[in-house]
């Protein structure tokens, strides 16, 4: 891309300001209303039911009551994360249930949300039409474990799952295969109605069947392939799970299966598209913009040094991103968490942040305090992590200023403190709730 006119002046004189409005302009373009418009199908013959599940679900049910005909029979509901059910626009009346529940680590709001969601399918007719409205999260949220798997069990593999580095394909495929609703059998559930999927991707590549461990598409992946990540990552199951899987006793339904024959999905809303608003925001002042790529995985902080080369390089004209310039990139990086016993501040803590802070780090260790870099890193469901805040930001004196405070960089990466090391510099990004989720937004500036 390039630019198209003179830099515009607040972009130098606020650098952390126009950051801000790129992530912003990301997450509006991922928003269910101004998206789910053009995916709506015409009323059924027979009644329409809306399932769903995910960080942006609430928000989704809410595009629904909106945009459907009034006078049409609408029933259902959708689970999301405790916090983000957002406030129903004004004059829409409530014909779809929302509930909570918890995420990353499912509990049993969630488990109870699912047993209604399956219940809720039953005595369908081909004449019914099932809307089910995925976005990220869903995994967690959707929780049904699979026949002689406990809640407990099931919690305590995801929470190993969480901290092991394992990327959203492997962690989606064993939750595909310790699940009795994900994985295609939502949709098994709901035949012989027909079953439109409107999805909001977080997943690199878009793949509906990775969306939420995909409830509604045939599943590719195998218990075999669960058992074999389960093993590389050195994650303990029982005696009982190891057999379920081994035998393939809890096999998902596959690519041919009938329960497929009347389902179709659409993707409303991308992270690709959301990088491309934020480089046209960027254009329209005056900035090259250059999107990398919406699928980038890998380690979070390893991530962050790739960037800092980059950035480091356009700002010494060694690079095809000529500066003034904005870099842009998405997708989803993990999180090894090494360890919780490292002492910071002479006391041993268990660390705090998520895929975005951590990413921050890396960078600012790897600008090492470039002049004219600036950078946002933040999740575009406004949650890090677990922690409040969105994401963090890197300035050309991060590093200096943090000597200032007192806070070692390299010791909060060590311990994955990404929360306390931006906290104590005042450059945590707090979004709250965004009602959507298209995943990873980061954002250098080089001026």
């Amino acid at each position: 891309m390039s630019a198209t006119k003179s830099l515009h002046p607040e972009i130098s004189a606020s650098p952390r300001t126009f950051l801000r409005q790129l992530f912003d302009a990301a997450v509006t373009r991922a928003l269910p209303l101004e998206n789910m418009p053009a995916f709506l199908p015409k009323v059924p013959k027979g009644r329409t039911l809306v399932l769903g599940a995910g960080k942006a679900a609430g928000a989704m049910a809410h595009a629904v009551e909106a945009l459907w005909p009034q006078g049409a029979p609408l029933s259902g509901m959708v689970v999301t994360r405790y916090g983000h059910t957002p406030a129903r626009p004004q004059g829409v009346p409530a014909r779809l249930r929302v509930v909570e529940a918890s995420h990353p680590v499912p509990d049993a709001a969630g488990l109870a949300a699912a047993e209604e969601i399956l219940a809720l399918t039953q005595g369908l007719t081909q004449d019914d039409l099932v809307l089910c409205l995925i976005s990220g999260g869903g995994s967690a949220l959707l929780t049904l474990p699979a026949v002689g798997l406990s809640l407990v069990e099931k919690q305590t593999i995801n929470q190993a799952l969480l901290k092991s580095g394992a990327n959203i394909g492997e962690m989606n495929c064993v939750r595909k295969h310790l699940s009795r609703i994900k994985g295609g059998r939502l949709a098994a559930a709901c035949a012989p109605a027909k079953v439109l999927t409107l999805a909001i991707s977080d997943v690199p590549g878009d793949d509906p069947s990775v969306i939420a461990s995909g409830p509604t598409v045939p599943d590719s992946t195998t218990c075999q392939d669960a058992l074999q990540i389960l093993q590389r990552y050195n994650i303990e199951i029982s005696p009982d799970v190891q057999r379920a899987l081994e035998s393939a006793a809890w096999e998902s339904p596959k690519l041919g299966d009938a329960a497929f024959a009347n389902t179709a999905v659409h993707l409303i809303a991308t992270p690709h598209q959301s990088l491309m608003a934020a480089a046209a925001l960027a254009e329209s002042k005056g900035l090259r913009a250059y999107v990398l790529s919406d699928e980038i995985e890998g380690e979070s902080r390893e991530v962050g040094k790739v960037h800092a080369a980059l950035a480091r390089a356009s700002a010494h004209g060694k690079s095809p991103f000529v500066k003034p310039c904005v870099i842009l990139s998405g997708g989803e990086t993990t999180v090894t968490v090494r360890s919780n016993a490292n002492k910071l501040g002479g006391k041993p803590r268990e660390g705090r942040g998520g895929r975005a802070g951590e990413f921050c780090m890396g960078l600012a260790l790897g600008l090492q305090g470039q002049p004219g870099v600036w950078a946002l890193a933040a999740d575009t469901d406004g949650i890090d992590g677990v922690e409040d805040n969105a994401g963090a930001m890197v300035t050309p004196d991060t590093l200096a200023r943090g000597v200032q405070v007192g806070v070692d960089l390299d010791a909060h990466l060590a311990n994955n403190d990404a929360y306390a090391y931006f906290q104590a510099l005042n450059d945590l990004v707090f979004s709250g709730p965004t009602h959507t989720n298209v995943n990873d937004f980061r954002a250098i500036l080089v001026l």
